[in-house]
């Protein structure tokens, strides 16, 4: 027979009140809170970093192509002419799902004398509606006519509310002509009103006619302000956005999104170190409660170890009961941290019950998002981390004199 094991099973699972089944149970349910916060931590960190990087991504896509020049910034575009070869490349370049056309000028929004300003991003009839269809909240997307420009608008919830604009109002846009130094102003029926949850979009961004744009501008039917490409993996966005360089006709250039809003990825990108920090913290938390929780059961059995010296025992025979024992406290706790944390995981993405401010956080539910090897990768790093340290305290086994610990009460 296997004396350590046993030994070691007997004393975990002796169903007896005593100290040390106190300090097993406490253990067990530190570890598994520790695994459990981690698998929550990567949880929450993955699906808020999905669900805000998806929004970002649904209303523009993956990287922008256009002509781009030093300094120039939103509604600046310098218009180039659609270009159907040029599609086609980059259709050709793998992971290339979609290429859309867009143009955006700047307007101010008035209605009973109360203004806003606003970025009109002006789409076509074979604009694809599918991927923004989740952000509206009332009415429909605009309706595009044969001959003349569409005179509906879709516009953001925060801005139907600060002009009081209802479904099928009215509003007024003046658009600002630098050449001709005056305001023109367009009548444009509301049809729509979308909310993402992301102030920089919502406040500035309203959806209307390209050729409403092209009109505004003075460019012709066949100009445009550039290209959306949506990818079918958006951590592909390097690679494709290098690979653009060297497709795309002279003077064009394409930008990631990212790259065009540094600061939404510069916040999310500070998540990884909360979740970094937060691991840190409960790995250690880990460490240290099975630790002590194996000084304090190797103390306690001194008079065991005596008696099993004197038996004739060695250390190591010794060293492997408190190594076992331990082991099953590790592996219990990670068990139950595992089931904790998953269970939690998947009620809050069925039912949402962990709410949020929108305005701060631009979701109003804690997304979730599980990653199985994620899971996996921190049950098997806890085990392997506690049992390592867990070494270091059965070493007091050598320290134990078997007639002292014999007379040890």
């Amino acid at each position: 027979m296997n004396i350590s094991p046993f030994i070691a099973r007997r004393i975990v699972f002796n169903r007896q009140k005593s100290f040390s089944r106190f300090i097993i149970r406490l253990a067990t349910t530190a570890t598994a809170i520790s695994v459990a916060a981690m698998i929550l931590t990567l949880a929450f960190v993955n699906g808020f970093q999905d669900a805000i990087s998806q929004k970002i991504f649904s209303f523009w896509g993956h990287v922008r192509v256009q002509q781009y020049e030093a300094g120039m910034g939103e509604g600046d575009e310098q218009p180039l002419y659609s270009n159907s070869e040029v599609v086609d490349i980059i259709k050709k370049i793998p992971g290339v799902n979609t290429v859309q056309g867009y143009a955006t000028k700047y307007a101010v929004m008035e209605n009973n004398k109360d203004i806003e300003g606003v970025l009109i991003k002006g789409v076509d009839a074979q604009y694809n509606f599918s991927k923004i269809a989740p952000f509206l909240k009332h009415g429909r997307w605009i309706s595009f006519t044969e001959d003349a420009y569409s005179r509906e608008i879709v516009i953001s919830q925060q801005n139907a509310d600060a002009l009081k604009l209802k479904l099928n109002d009215e509003a007024s846009f003046y658009f600002i002509s630098s050449a001709e130094n005056r305001a023109n102003l367009r009548k444009l029926k509301v049809v729509g009103i979308y909310k993402t949850g992301i102030e920089e979009y919502d406040k500035l961004y309203a959806i209307g006619d390209m050729r409403l744009i092209r009109r505004m501008n003075d460019w012709d039917s066949t100009q445009i302000g550039g290209y959306e490409v949506f990818l079918n993996d958006y951590k592909n966005m390097d690679s494709v956005n290098y690979a653009l360089y060297g497709v795309l006709p002279e003077r064009w250039t394409s930008r990631t999104i990212k790259d065009v809003y540094p600061n939404i990825f510069d916040w999310l990108n500070v998540q990884d170190v909360n979740r970094n920090v937060i691991f840190i913290i409960m790995s250690v938390v880990a460490v240290i409660n099975l630790i002590t929780c194996l000084l304090i059961l190797v103390l306690e059995r001194t008079r065991m170890t005596g008696i099993l010296k004197a038996l004739g025992s060695t250390d190591w025979t010794i060293q492997k009961i408190f190594l076992n024992q331990a082991s099953v406290i590790a592996l219990r706790g990670v068990v139950y941290g595992v089931v904790a944390g998953l269970g939690i995981a998947l009620l809050q993405k069925y039912t949402g019950f962990i709410k949020l401010d929108e305005a701060a956080y631009y979701v109003s539910e804690a997304p979730v998002t599980i990653v199985w090897w994620h899971t996996v990768l921190v049950a098997a790093a806890t085990i392997i981390v506690c049992y390592l340290s867990l070494l270091l305290p059965t070493f007091l086994v050598k320290k134990v004199d078997p007639v002292k610990a014999i007379r040890f009460n």
